[in-house]
């Protein structure tokens, strides 16, 4: 029985980062958001005791450096499954993108082979589990909005925030995420209102979420990669309520209200961006299926 799942890209409506943990980590405090950007991910029984990845994007890795490979490394030796499986991975989020493609992949890998191995596991004890492969795939088993706390492994659930678009822009570089919290100044960063941003969602207001978004990762790829900082401003110029990068960059996304202004910003963007995307907010938990 083959099995196909959904893996959601995410967006970081707030990205705040606390102090350095003992343990190497930084310790944040994000706001995180679906959106209806996915990858494909397709599992396939095999006979043999393998784990086979089968991707066309030549900068995914098909060994154990893929987290979905990870994924089904773990739930064999943790629950001792003899069965082998190839999964299949069809791109559509950007690689290296502030997105979570790759975390979301695990996820939906996760989720998929909790069904095809039928372990029963929960979706908390398959977070639990995602955590040990990456900050982001705890909350990329649930989807939805949540606050992500600690390393981004702690997730509190909390309403979805109204609908809009959200146009995302990704220019041809790829960022490394550990580079840039090396560069991060925590002595002179600006904390983003991630407490205000909550409040504005369960509110369900619209403007003050535009008002509030904020990344304090930015500073430190906006200084290195000029083009990231050129693609926020002209989303800006062509009118987007909200501009902002997504985790650690390189991928900037706009929140748009109205359909109106929705296909001028894209058309704009196009004339010098490659991978421009309209999509929705998913925002709501079980969304992924």
């Amino acid at each position: 029985m083959r099995l196909l799942v959904k893996a959601p890209a995410k967006i970081n409506l707030s990205l705040d980062v606390l102090h350095k943990r003992p343990d190497g980590y930084h310790e944040v405090k994000m706001v995180m958001t679906t959106i209806d950007l996915a990858d494909r991910i397709e599992l396939i029984p095999l006979s043999s005791d393998t784990i086979k990845i089968i991707s066309h994007n030549r900068f995914v890795p098909d060994d154990h450096r893929n987290l979905a490979y990870q994924a089904a490394k773990l739930l064999k030796e943790t629950f001792g499954i003899r069965e082998g499986v190839a999964i299949s991975i069809t791109k559509t989020i950007p690689v290296a993108a502030g997105l979570a493609g790759g975390s979301s992949d695990a996820a939906a890998t996760l989720r998929g082979l909790n069904k095809l191995w039928k372990l029963g596991l929960t979706l908390d004890q398959l977070a639990e589990l995602g955590a040990k492969i990456g900050s982001d795939v705890s909350f990329c088993v649930y989807g939805g909005t949540a606050i992500a706390t600690g390393r981004g492994e702690k997730i509190e659930h909390i309403p979805a925030p109204p609908p809009c678009w959200v146009i995302l822009a990704k220019p041809t570089i790829g960022v490394s995420t550990a580079e840039v919290y090396r560069n991060l100044n925590l002595n002179t960063i600006t904390h983003p209102d991630v407490d205000g941003m909550v409040q504005a969602i369960k509110s369900q207001n619209y403007e003050r979420i535009c008002s509030l978004v904020g990344n304090v990762l930015e500073d430190v790829t906006l200084r290195k990669y000029p083009e990231v900082a050129n693609i926020k401003e002209q989303m800006k110029r062509f009118g987007a309520d909200a501009v902002l990068m997504s985790g650690s960059g390189p991928t900037v996304f706009g929140l748009v209200q109205y359909d109106s202004r929705l296909q001028r910003i894209y058309n704009g963007l196009r004339g010098f961006c490659d991978q421009v995307f309209t999509v929705r907010l998913l925002g709501e938990r079980n969304s992924l299926d």
